[in-house]
This record gives structure tokens, sequence and C-alpha cells, in this order.
């Protein structure tokens, strides 16, 4: 009879493990997004098509996939730390799910506090009225994950916001050139975009753009 408890226990344990990690594994987009640097990859880059006026092109498939490139570059450290620290440990059966994810959240929060403003954890404490911890990584690094994930996520935003102002700016000055010359030239009926849409792609070009956008984004990364 207690055999029998046990065991039933047992499979109960082992049964809430993985649903546990079905859930995690069905959040893992989200993470993704929310916990690494895509979101700034992504934006820029969108910000980037709209400036050059291409519309669809590059399409949605390519960017996204450019984005996961570059942030598995990014996040290769510290994807090899959790490799290290807590997954070779939970496959060989040395720790159980929840230290596994209490592992796993260490270099995550380490990552996303070095690319956080202390005057926006500061905002999302004040806002879950949560003590502000001391000026220092092993302060900041004891505040809740939700705090810690919604002030990178703001940075984050802000980041690849000012990014594409500056993306916009060059080829801004095409399109204010070109309308200019367009209206001395009495031709208003033409589009504008029909003009300037070469003069950007050989701006863009002759810069090695892609070159120089990919490795400015991979380098502002903490």
């Amino acid at each position: 009879m207690p055999e029998g408890l046990i065991n039933i226990n047992g499979d109960s344990v082992q049964a809430l493990e993985i649903i546990f990690l079905t859930t995690l594994i069905a959040l893992v987009p989200s993470l993704l997004v929310m916990m690494t640097s895509f979101t700034r990859y992504i934006i820029s880059f969108s910000f980037l098509r709209t400036a050059m006026g291409t519309q669809q092109t590059p399409p949605n498939t390519v960017l996204v996939g450019l984005a996961l490139i570059l942030t598995m570059l990014t996040m290769g450290p510290v994807f090899s730390q959790i490799q290290t620290q807590a997954w070779d440990p939970y496959v060989e059966e040395e720790i159980g799910a929840s230290e596994f994810v209490e592992r796993a959240s260490v270099p995550l929060k380490d990552f996303m506090l070095n690319n956080t403003e202390w005057s926006t954890l500061e905002m999302y404490c004040g806002l879950a009225h949560i003590d502000v911890p001391a000026d220092g990584n092993a302060a900041r690094a004891e505040l809740p994950m939700r705090i810690i994930i919604a002030a990178f996520t703001t940075c984050e935003l802000k980041r690849a916001f000012v990014i594409g102002f500056l993306l916009y700016i060059p080829f801004m000055l095409i399109d204010v050139v070109v309308s200019s010359t367009l209206m001395s030239m009495g031709m208003i009926m033409l589009p504008p975009s029909m003009i300037s849409t070469p003069f950007k792609l050989l701006l863009f070009i002759s810069i090695n753009g892609w070159e120089l956008l990919f490795s400015t984004l991979v380098r502002g990364v903490q």
C-alpha cells in the first residue's frame, strides 16, 4: 500500500513537470521576442524598409529570418551559459524542472540588466510598488523577472526607434531634394517616390548598407 502511494505521488510529480515544460515550450516564441535583442533588430529592419520606400521588399519572412540569425549570434554566449548551468544538469537528472528554470533565468537576467537603463528599472519598480534596489548588478538581479522583462523591452523599443530615426535622415534628405527639383521643373504630376527610390537604393548599395547596419546593431548590444 505505501509503495502504491509512492508511485502515485511520483507519477503526479512527473506529470506536473511535463505540463510545466510543455507550457514553457509554448511560450518560447514570446520569450524570444521579449527577452532577447530580436525586438531591436526587427523594428530597425522595418524602419529601414519604410524609409527606403521599397514597400514589401525585402519581404517579412526575410526580415524575420535576418533578425533571428542576428539574435542567435548575439545571444550565443547567454545560450551557452544556460546549456552549461541548467540544461545539461537537467538532462542528466541532477536537477528538477523548477531548479532548471531558476538556473536558466540567471544568464538571461544578466543580459537584460546589462542592456537596461537604470531610470527605466526605477519607473517599473515604482509602478509595481517594489523597493528600488541599490545601483548594483547583484541587487538588481534580485528583482522579479516581470520587472526586468518590462524594463528591458522598453529600452529595446527606445533604442530601435532611435535607430529608425537615424536611418530615416539620409533617405528623407533625398526625398526633399527630389521633391524640390521636381517642383522647380514644374513636374508636379510625377510622383517623387518614383524618382527618389533608385537614388536611395544607390546610396544604400554604395555604402554597403546591410553589412554596416548588421555590424552596428550587433555591436550595440552589451
